[in-house]
């Protein structure tokens, strides 16, 4: 059963003021962060990256173009994907705390027959959705609500479909669900933090610094 990862990291940077991927984490870019977690348990990696930007990978690693959007660039490297990849990984570099460990765990749900796996963090504070206005609209129910995080790994076909005709959500596991497939959450990680933030990476420096 051969395995691949897919790491889309084309964004621009626009968002966080940076193009966070290249930044230092300990002696570590968060891309190359996101390539430590994955290659020691697939076969192959395809990286999409800015496609104006310059930089080293490890070898054997395929580079790719990225897209406008994540999905976009999900889409370049999954067409770099060998077609006999039977499963594949999807890790990007906002989360650049996770270990291959979490890889591990998704791919064998998938394995185990799942078409979608992702760790996942039980909510623990209270949940409201609110308005523009700042007025709380309602409150969500935190029973059975998890946080989803990456790597997720998936059934290549489901994947595959689930990505045909270019669709937009969230993140891919989404896609799945949406297209009836089997999607099942193993253990998150508090650590796998996803970093959206100078302050959420300022953070992940000081849980490297305690977890290393």
């Amino acid at each position: 059963m051969t395995v691949w990862a897919v790491i889309p990291a084309g964004g621009s940077g626009v968002r966080f003021g940076a193009r966070k991927q290249y930044l230092a984490l300990g002696e570590r870019t968060l891309l190359e962060r996101a390539i430590d977690a994955v290659q020691p348990v697939v076969d192959g990696i395809v990286v999409a990256l800015p496609a104006a930007d310059a930089v080293a990978l490890p070898s054997g690693v395929i580079r790719v173009d990225g897209g406008a959007s994540r999905l976009d660039s999900v889409r370049s490297a999954l067409a770099a994907v060998p077609a006999d990849a039977s499963v594949i990984v999807v890790h990007g570099p906002s989360h650049p705390l996770a270990g291959p460990a979490l890889t591990v765990l998704v791919v064998a749900a998938v394995r185990e027959g799942a078409d979608a796996a992702f760790p996942g963090m039980p909510v623990v504070d209270a949940l409201k959705r609110v308005g523009p206005d700042g007025l709380v609209e309602v409150t969500v129910p935190k029973e059975r609500v998890m946080l989803a995080q990456t790597p997720q790994a998936f059934r290549a076909e489901a994947l595959r479909a689930a990505h045909a005709g270019s669709p937009e959500g969230a993140e891919d596991s989404e896609l799945i669900e949406r297209a009836g497939g089997r999607v099942v959450a193993v253990a998150g990680e508090p650590t796998n933090l996803h970093i959206a933030t100078p302050a959420d990476l300022a953070i992940a420096e000081r849980l490297l610094a305690v977890v290393g």
